[in-house]
């Protein structure tokens, strides 16, 4: 038995004798050969020892365990499955990875499309749903929030309670891959990201060290969680300033495709003079199909709020998915549940930011349009055309709650993405060509117009773009500076895969 494992087993809580059951068969770790069988082997036997074999699944690990992945494109085998239960754990699963120097991957909900983002073949996936705790303060201020809690749960728990927090819009959504990207909620524009609106981390470092970063503690740290993506370490907690939104008044619309152009003119109007309400918000989501439209208010309201007199001239809907209601966050996250398919399929979705202009709404829309209809008649893959409208304000508010690193344009501008559904992975160049070559042609165009923007929403980035590039080089500089402090022999960036900075030159 080595001093160098007496020490390692001593510091992940082992006894004497499940130091000697580990040196049986320990030889001593490969630093450089990254996942190698016998490091990951001896990775997980020292897991299984120090946070119980309950909570280690091992090779040939349970597939549906290993499946929980939204999307099927993502869906791996592991080597070993790692679900610590608390955040001591999450300690010593770290000092572990670190030890045995291998490559890992963390997964939280697991609802990122891209491959290797949270999973990995034959190699060491830590799981964090078991660390899902909900609590609301006694004043009814702040929820604490584990970051394998899906926000579905989260918005229920907090709206018996009749609160509310700036979070996620989908239910199946995990709460921490969310808030490490930002995260986009209904009414940022009122309340800024989901990471503005963070008050507390609880974080392990990649020492093992269990950690706190706010505004009067390791701030640097706190600037650099929120939206700085799995660079500094893994957060067991967030504590989250409730905000006063749980009552609202929206309304959902069903339009024909024809009028596609009518509706992006009143958006484009909407976001120059309506969307200075910053408690209103619109929702539009452009399928082959047809196009769901939404207002949504962040307080009750008689009638529709004059902040969306711009749609008055827009013709009768087809129907009404939700007729004008006044419910709460969690009746309408309800219903946005139930508008997306459980059935198993391949995803993706992509990012692109420009100012607000009509003529290059349509414009691109027409382009993406007739691809996604010659895709689906050879693949059957179901895309969507999305305009997320961003505010000055929504940038505005991550000013004034301490910054963060995202370089969010300080004007009112969009944030384009898109869903895409389909089976085959055959198939996989075909379908993602659509978001792709919409992508460039959105950039092209607005270039010429002088609409471009570089920012790159990470929440929405597909697995070939950079959204940490787009962050500004200042803001990049800072953040490779406190990922050096916080992590010194970076132990983050031999994640599987991700948004890491050890991609951004």
């Amino acid at each position: 038995m080595t001093a160098a494992l007496d020490t390692f087993g001593a510091s992940i809580g082992l006894s004497p004798r499940e130091i000697q059951t580990l040196a049986s068969a320990h030889q001593p770790p490969k630093r450089d050969s990254g996942n190698s069988s016998q490091s990951i082997s001896q990775a997980c036997a020292a897991a299984q020892l120090a946070i119980g074999e309950a909570n280690v699944d091992t090779a040939p690990v349970n597939e549906t365990l290993a499946a929980e992945n939204w999307s099927q494109a993502c869906v791996f085998q592991p080597y070993c499955i790692v679900q610590p239960a608390t955040t001591d754990d999450v300690s010593k699963v770290l000092k572990i990875i670190k030890y045995y120097g291998i490559q890992f991957s963390v997964r939280s909900g697991g609802h990122s499309p891209n491959p290797g983002w949270s999973n990995t073949q034959n190699g060491f996936l830590v799981d964090l749903q078991k660390l899902n705790q909900i609590a609301l303060s006694t004043d009814g201020a702040v929820a604490s929030v584990g970051p394998g809690a899906r926000w579905g749960d989260v918005i229920a728990y907090l709206d018996q309670h009749e609160a509310a927090v700036v979070g996620g819009r989908i239910p199946a959504v995990g709460v921490g891959g969310l808030m490490l990207g930002g995260g986009l909620w209904h009414f940022s524009g009122a309340f800024g990201t989901a990471a503005d609106n963070v008050k507390t981390f609880e974080v392990v470092l990649a020492d093992g060290t269990i950690t706190h970063a706010s505004q009067t503690e390791n701030s640097d740290l706190f600037w650099a969680l929120k939206g700085g993506g799995p660079n500094f370490g893994v957060v067991t907690r967030y504590d989250l300033n409730t905000v006063p939104a749980r009552n609202i008044w929206y309304q959902v619309a069903v339009y024909s495709v024809d009028q596609a152009p009518a509706i992006l003119d009143a958006f484009a109007e909407w976001q120059t003079s309506g969307a200075a309400d910053v408690k209103s918000t619109v929702a539009m989501i452009f399928n082959l199909d047809s196009i769901l439209l939404g207002f949504l208010y962040a307080e009750p309201s008689d009638q529709q709020p004059e902040a969306f007199t711009s749609f008055d001239s827009l013709p009768e809907p087809l129907m009404y998915a939700l007729p004008a209601t006044n419910g709460t966050v969690a009746s309408l996250t309800d219903f946005l549940g139930s508008a997306f398919t459980a059935e198993p399929l391949r995803h993706d979705y992509r990012a692109c930011s420009t100012r607000v202009d009509a003529g290059l709404y349509k414009d691109t829309y027409s382009f993406w349009r007739e691809r996604a209809l010659q895709v689906r008649e050879t693949t059957g893959a179901n895309q969507t055309f999305t305009i997320q409208p961003i505010s000055k304000n929504f940038a505005q508010q991550g000013l004034e709650k301490g910054g963060n690193p995202m370089g969010i344009p300080l004007e009112d501008h969009q944030w384009w993405t898109t869903l895409v559904d389909w089976e085959n992975a055959e198939d996989d160049e075909l379908v993602r060509s659509v978001s792709i070559d919409t992508t460039a042609e959105m950039q092209k165009l607005a270039s010429e117009r002088g609409l471009d923007l570089p920012f790159r929403f990470m929440n929405d980035a597909s697995r070939d773009q950079n959204p940490l590039a787009s962050y500004g080089e200042e803001n990049v500089a800072k953040l490779k500076t406190i990922a050096q402090k916080y992590d010194a022999d970076q132990l983050f960036q031999r994640q599987t895969d991700g948004f890491l900075l050890s991609k951004v030159c």
